[in-house]
C-alpha cells in the first residue's frame, strides 16, 4: 500500500484552502470545503475495493477523523485547531497500547513494512517472544511517537489561536512534515542503537 493518497488529500486539502481564499471565500468555508477534498482520494480507493493497511490506514483514518472534526459546530479558530484533537488523539492512542494492546502501536505499524527488509531482521514474532530487548526497544519507540504527536497537538493549539488564521494551515502542513521526520530520525536512531537494523544481534534471555 502507498501512502500516496492520504498525503495528496492533505496537501491538497491545504492548496484548496488557500486557493479559495484567494477567491474571497471566508477561513470557516474555505477550511470545511478543505476538509471535504483531503477524503476524496481515499473514498476513490475504497469504492474501488482497496482496503488501506498499515501507515496508509493509519492516515486515512486521521482524515476522516479530521472531517468528522469539521463538522463540529464552533469558529473558524476551532476548526484551525482541529488536526491538535486528531494527532493528540493519535499520542493517546501510542500509548492506549503500551499497556491494552497486545503490541506497542510502532511495532504494529512498522512490521509490514520493514520485517525481513531494508536490514530489518525477520521473525518479529519470535523475536517478541524470547528476546527482552526487542520488547524494550518497541516500547520506547511508541512512547517517543506519544510524546511527539502530543507536543504536536500542543504546538497546534497554539498556533490556531495566537496566528493570523490564514497563516495556519500551511504551519499545520509543515507540521505534518517536521513532526514524522523528527520522529523517524530519532526512532531510527534508537534501533540502530538497539542493534535491530543492519547487524544480527545475538540472543539473550528474555
Amino acid at each position: 500500500m502507498t501512502l500516496l493518497r492520504p498525503v495528496v488529500g492533505i496537501v491538497g486539502s491545504t492548496a484548496l484552502y488557500y486557493l479559495l481564499r484567494h477567491l474571497g471565500v471566508s477561513v470557516y468555508a474555505a477550511l470545511v470545503v478543505g476538509a471535504v477534498l483531503s477524503l476524496v482520494p481515499a473514498c476513490v480507493s475504497l469504492v474501488r475495493g482497496s482496503r488501506p493497511g498499515g501507515l496508509e490506514a493509519f492516515f486515512t483514518v486521521l482524515l476522516f477523523a479530521s472531517f468528522a472534526i469539521s463538522l463540529v459546530p464552533g469558529d473558524e479558530r476551532f476548526l484551525l485547531a482541529k488536526d491538535a484533537l486528531v494527532t493528540g488523539g493519535v499520542g493517546a492512542w501510542f500509548l492506549a497500547s503500551l499497556r491494552w494492546a497486545d503490541r506497542p502501536l510502532a511495532y504494529q505499524f512498522a512490521r509490514p513494512m520493514v520485517e525481513g527488509r531494508l536490514g530489518w531482521p525477520g521473525d518479529w514474532e519470535g523475536l517478541w517472544e524470547r528476546e527482552a530487548w526487542w520488547r524494550r526497544m518497541w516500547r520506547t519507540s511508541s512512547i517517543l511517537w506519544a510524546i511527539g504527536t502530543l507536543v504536536d497537538a500542543a504546538a497546534r493549539v497554539v498556533m490556531a489561536y495566537t496566528l493570523p488564521p490564514d497563516a495556519v494551515p500551511g504551519l499545520n502542513l509543515a507540521l505534518y512534515v517536521g513532526t514524522a521526520v523528527l520522529l523517524n530520525v530519532v526512532t531510527t536512531v534508537v534501533y540502530v542503537r538497539a542493534g535491530a537494523v543492519g547487524r544480527r544481534r545475538e540472543r539473550t534471555p528474555a
